[in-house]
């Protein structure tokens, strides 16, 4: 039966980046280069997908876990021999085999659908993915004879002026004969300056033996960018960060200003959501529909139903329901849970607690390790005092009670429904369903006492 696999090549350390992390597992909009290589493959339904690593294996196989299977290129002797590690993997099957690179985070799925799609209809044992370049310099040019068929891909450094002035480049992405590339791959010499095994060189060899080499080119030259930089890294995600706003925009987000808006991939927003400049949503986040997320917001794994209203705070894997507000300038820490219709208001910190529906926590308060039901109020000032030094603790709050501005509520702790806290108290005993709590000190004033100041003028 035959087969679709794709080799993704993970082996390089990447020495242009300056950088202790392997190249490929650099990140842009929240996944690492190697991840969106092997997400966009994924989508176009492998039978075999295998990743070749060498430096940095162990965390290669760390960040991708088991989507893949992984063959090891002990030595790096070049792009042939590392597709050569599949052959294990491979080697036996009918079927196509396309081989790209790990450091190519920009290639879609509709562009390697074509490029197969391509390859088959032209019957060809090699397949060559070639873009138009703006400047071709530095790139292997595709030569190609009158009838549009391909000859040669000659390198920057071989090829005569007239080769140089071909803006048609070799992206570094083929699809082959499965069979017919490993057999070529045993053909290979190193017989360069480099002393490598290199994969362009199955063309040649592919070529000589009369069979058909095509080449497709795709639209878009940005999406063929590798990255072997930090600024290319920079420039790949910008180029990134706009598809992935078009794509909001296009299913009905607005957003104030996207150039300023950073979304990293696989987050979810539903329809009619208002985005303001500066907002960062990252990592596992989903978006309900009517949401307004206020300007220089952050959002991380976290999820936001509907209605939900963010006013330039900070939410970490946290979840907010319908109709909830918060900011400004508040933080959810994790496992901070918000019921349907709670106010969070300005300078506020939650952190592993539940609020229950309609509570307001207006400003300035700490809840940590705490469970509040509904219809709370929760004055201004408010700390739970939830760490012992060694241990955490948790506070029980009732529905419908009232928390009194500048109150403290020692853990562990239970505050029944329907009761009251006095403002400016501390409290460290249950306090019971309709009491009211009150535990300061007796006003004591002394008569007379600010004439004693010895900085005051008689």
């Amino acid at each position: 039966m035959a087969t679709k696999n794709t080799i993704i090549l993970a082996a390089g350390k990447g020495t242009r980046m300056k950088s202790k992390l392997y190249k490929v597992l650099h990140r842009l909009c929240g996944k690492t280069m190697v991840d969106h290589v092997l997400t966009a493959v994924e989508k176009a339904n492998m039978d075999n997908v295998v990743t070749i690593v060498g430096f940095g294996a162990d965390a290669v196989r760390q960040n991708l876990g088991n989507r893949t299977q992984y063959a090891v290129q002990e030595k790096q002797l070049g792009t042939g021999h590392a597709v050569l590690q599949a052959e294990k993997l491979l080697g036996n099957l009918d079927g196509m085999t396309m081989v790209v690179s790990g450091d190519t985070p920009l290639l879609t799925t509709k562009t390697f659908n074509d490029l197969f799609t391509y390859h088959q209809n032209k019957k060809a044992k090699a397949t060559i993915l070639t873009s138009k370049a703006p400047d071709p310099t530095g790139y292997g040019r595709i030569v190609r004879n009158d009838l549009g068929i391909v000859e040669k891909i000659v390198e920057q450094k071989d090829a005569t002026r007239e080769e140089q002035a071909i803006d048609e480049i070799n992206t570094g992405v083929y699809v082959f004969d499965n069979k017919a590339l490993f057999d070529a791959l045993h053909q290979l010499t190193n017989d360069n300056a480099q002393g490598e095994y290199y994969l362009t060189d199955v063309i040649e060899i592919l070529k000589s033996e009369g069979e058909t080499i095509a080449a497709y080119k795709m639209d878009d030259f940005d999406e063929s960018m590798g990255v072997n930089d930090r600024i290319a890294l920079a420039r790949a995600t910008k180029i990134m960060r706009t598809r992935i706003n078009r794509q909001h925009m296009m299913d009905g987000i607005s957003m104030i200003d996207p150039e300023r808006t950073y979304i990293d991939a696989g987050v979810k927003i539903g329809a009619d959501t208002i985005i303001e400049p500066g907002v960062q949503l990252k990592g596992n986040t989903v978006i309900g529909s009517n949401c307004y997320i206020g300007a220089n917001s952050e959002i991380r794994d976290s999820i936001l139903h509907d209605h939900v209203k963010v006013t330039s705070s900070l939410i970490e894997s946290s979840e907010m329901m319908d109709h909830s507000d918060i900011g400004p300038n508040s933080h959810l820490r994790p496992e901070a849970r918000i019921g349907k219709h709670v106010h969070l208001g300005n300078f506020v910190e939650i952190k592993k607690a539940s609020i229950g529906e309609g509570t307001k926590v207006g400003h300035l308060t700490y809840v940590g390790n705490a469970k509040l039901g509904k219809n709370i109020n929760v004055g201004c000032g408010v700390i739970f005092a939830n760490y012992d030094g060694a241990h955490k603790h948790d506070v029980t709050v009732g529905d419908d009670s009232f928390i009194g501005s500048n109150s403290n509520l020692i853990a562990p702790l239970e505050v029944a429904d329907h009761s009251f806290i006095a403002a400016g108290s501390t409290i460290n005993k249950t306090v019971n369903q309709y009491d009211m709590a009150i535990a300061r000190a007796r006003q004591t004033n002394k008569a007379g006492y600010f004439k004693k100041l010895p900085y005051q003028k008689d």
